[in-house]
């Protein structure tokens, strides 16, 4: 690592003056900046005003001992991170360990060697630049993510509305002009419009939790409620969107499931799973919905015959710092974000999510929740 010298300061602490000029010599030779002190009580003044990057510290000293000095600098936080090395002719290993205790990060015995000491000062300084750059990294770091994270909640704000009421209109267009009002080109062409406004949506309101989850500005609300109907008001809304593909959603459920956890953040992961399912689905296949109960939790299944997921590819899901995704078999394109979402929201509700898939015939995830007790 390369240091400059001149932007760093040392205060020598000594009551002995030929010390300290020997050490304002030496070091300033090195082009170090140079502070001194000729007693404790001074040192302690001189850090408010000064505020050195490495302290020469004298132990034998009248009044206040280096020992005490030391303590003194670690019990203030603005000091305590100030590295200090004592400067003694005291070799035993009591009076070393003593040293250690009260703060010190290395010891130069008197009479000091110039070569020693230059290369543990050089040492020590060292560790103080790498300390700066990672906290001026860690700054950037943390300007960079705060920016980013508004830009998504910025963009999916910004979209998700009038993206919502242009979806409203295709739906209702769809419903009500059938290919042999419109010709079957046309409708072809508003199916896909459709589908793509569905999509972009489903990104949008994804973006957009995702970016309250990972800032913590999304909160589980728990609460009791029936999964049955939860999941049967979800696939009333995909079965248009299956419809597009000739795709037949099938429902195993019970008439009721009750469960603890916040219904939002399961709908969300219902609505994932489902669109996936309905995704990587060949046109004319099916797509099924099994809730059933295990062991004090209930388990949604969403079971697809499609393309399925290589084993290459499987490695690849459910791992945050991989971004993987893949087209449809409309080449429908996804963002690698939804199920990265079902994720963490099945976690925040204290289940599991899991996955099986074999390439060319399908896939089933599944995920946990609590039954309410």
């Amino acid at each position: 690592m390369e240091i400059n010298p001149s932007e760093y300061k040392i205060l020598i602490v000594d009551d002995v003056m030929s010390n300290v000029l020997l050490l304002k010599t030496l070091l300033g030779n090195e082009k170090f900046e140079i502070a001194t002190a000729s007693h404790g009580a001074q040192a302690l003044e001189m850090m408010d005003t000064e505020h050195p990057d490495l302290v020469l510290l004298d132990v034998m000293m009248p009044g206040m001992d280096g020992f005490e000095v030391a303590a003194r600098l670690k019990a203030n936080p603005a000091t305590a991170g100030v590295p200090i090395i004592f400067l003694t002719a005291l070799n035993s290993t009591t009076d070393i360990v003593k040293g250690f205790k009260a703060g010190a990060s290395d010891f130069i015995s008197k009479p000091f060697n110039r070569e020693e000491l230059i290369i543990r000062v050089y040492h020590q300084i060292s560790l103080v630049a790498a300390k700066r750059i990672i906290l001026s990294k860690t700054e950037e770091l943390k300007r960079t993510i705060a920016g980013r994270d508004k830009l998504y909640s910025v963009i999916a704000h910004d979209l998700r509305s009038p993206m919502g009421s242009i979806k409203m209109v295709l739906n209702m267009l769809i419903l009500n002009l059938p290919a042999e009002k419109i010709g079957q080109e046309m409708y072809d062409l508003l199916a896909t419009a459709n589908q793509t406004t569905e999509n972009v949506f489903s990104l949008l309101d994804n973006l957009l939790k995702w970016t309250k989850s990972q800032t913590g500005k999304l909160s589980v609300v728990y609460q009791d409620f029936d999964l049955t109907s939860v999941a049967d008001s979800v696939i009333e809304i995909f079965n248009m969107v299956a419809g597009v593909k000739k795709i037949t959603i099938e429902e195993d459920k019970p008439a009721e499931m009750m469960v603890k956890g916040d219904i939002d953040m399961i709908k969300t992961v219902i609505r994932n799973l489902l669109s996936n399912a309905i995704k990587f689905s060949n046109a004319g296949s099916k797509v099924q919905v099994k809730v059933t109960e295990k062991d004090g939790f209930a388990i949604v299944s969403v079971r697809d015959y499609g393309c399925g997921i290589d084993e290459e590819s499987q490695k690849k899901l459910l791992h945050t710092d991989i971004h993987f995704t893949t087209f449809g078999t409309n080449n429908e394109e996804g963002s690698g974000l939804g199920l990265l979402l079902c994720q963490d929201f099945v976690s925040k509700n204290g289940g599991k999510l899991w996955f099986e898939s074999k390439k060319g015939e399908g896939s089933l995830f599944s995920f946990s929740i609590p039954l309410k007790k």
